[in-house]
């Protein structure tokens, strides 16, 4: 297994699945009539998931694998590297109310897309960075922002996250939703999440909920 501080707090946070053990998640999923879906992988899901149900116009949000090609993929299987999946939320939203260019600022703002297959300490593909578009209008919204980033020379590096259709999306285990608000003792969400919150939090304190 690569090395992972955040891949550590999820194995020691909870009883940690066995290898090859089928992930029975039971989501219990929001009305989706009349909302959209939207679908991020930029580093530990726990910190990801907590920023964007904060959103106002964001119903649901679930922490899950996306991009290899097992079913039914466990976090065991997810973090050893080598599955092709990534960390992931799937995002279901309301569109009359926020839209998927600020959801792209989002995503954007609260992860590096620079660094490659990592983000802060969590290192291996299971931490890359990609917007898994949904149809053509999230695909050409996701490369024009990317572009727009480039050409305002947003970042000191190159942008290297991926554009790709999503593709078998699974929940992770239960264990793993809503994390943050569930586990505010963690050291992981002390330590990592807490200080990337509040800077969250400031920046987009007119578009979070109540």
């Amino acid at each position: 297994m690569l090395f992972s501080a955040c891949s550590e707090a999820h194995t020691t946070s909870a009883q940690t699945h066995a290898d090859g053990e089928t992930n029975t998640t039971t989501l219990a999923i929001t009305d989706t009539a009349g909302l959209a879906k939207a679908t991020f992988a930029g580093g530990c899901f726990w910190c990801t998931e907590a920023f964007f149900e904060r959103l106002q116009g964001v119903e649901q949000v679930v922490s899950g694998y996306a991009g290899g090609n097992k079913p039914n993929p466990t976090y065991q299987e997810v973090s050893s590297g080598n599955t092709g999946y990534a960390e992931c939320v799937q995002i279901y939203y309301d569109p009359n109310k926020i839209s998927y260019q600020d959801l792209l600022e989002v995503f954007f703002a609260t992860h590096d897309p620079t660094q490659l297959n990592r983000q802060g300490p969590d290192v291996g593909e299971q931490y890359r960075s990609v917007v898994f578009y949904h149809n053509q209008e999230q695909k050409q919204q996701a490369q024009q922002y990317v572009k727009s980033l480039e050409e305002a020379s947003a970042f000191l590096k190159q942008i290297v996250t991926k554009v790709e259709p999503v593709k078998n999306f699974a929940a992770a285990e239960e264990y793993h939703q809503d994390f943050y608000e569930q586990n505010p003792g963690n050291r992981y969400m002390q330590q990592v999440a807490e200080p990337k919150m509040k800077k969250f939090e400031e920046k987009f304190k007119e578009k979070l909920k109540n």
